[in-house]
């Protein structure tokens, strides 16, 4: 990569990767979530996910580039770490360690959707800058929604005492 066009192609697909393997990572999180409104949550957020994928390939076409993507590194570490709390984690430390793993996935599509907005500004892309600022408020409005769950409900979640 030379050039900022190219480091904004490249970055497309790879965001383009890590959207698609989190529509298999999603429904695995929801299935092995305790708390009926995580499950909702990340239910929700594979609809708009799917929704997003949608909206890249708009970008793509915007752009005048076959939507494709490359492997992402980065996803593909953060869904590996997911699997291990799903097969380690039980109960409330389960629920909770999901929202902590979902959040560590919005953050880096907050990063990633925050550069290439910038980037497609700077390069004079506006149709893919308003499409990547959609999908970038839809992305801060999950992480916020994680953190409403995660502070009103499965963080607060304690374990009762046994009664005789």
């Amino acid at each position: 990569m030379k050039t900022l066009n190219d480091a904004f192609e490249h970055t497309l697909q790879d965001i383009y990767y890590a959207e698609n393997a989190l529509t298999k990572a999603l429904p695995k999180m929801a299935k092995a979530a305790g708390a009926a409104h995580l499950q909702e949550a990340l239910k929700t957020h594979l609809a708009e996910t799917k929704e997003q994928i949608k909206l890249l390939d708009r970008v793509f076409e915007a752009i005048g580039k076959k939507a494709e993507g490359e492997k992402c590194d980065a996803i593909e570490g953060l869904i590996k770490e997911t699997e291990s709390i799903i097969d380690e984690a039980e109960g409330a430390a389960l629920d909770a360690m999901l929202i902590g793993a979902a959040q560590a996935v919005e953050h880096y599509e907050i990063a990633r959707y925050g550069t290439l907005r910038e980037w497609a500004r700077q390069l004079g892309k506006d149709e893919a800058h308003d499409l990547l600022t959609q999908i970038l408020d839809q992305e801060k409005a999950t992480n916020a929604k994680l953190t409403a769950l995660a502070v009103g409900e499965v963080n607060a979640a304690r374990p009762r005492k046994a009664t005789a």
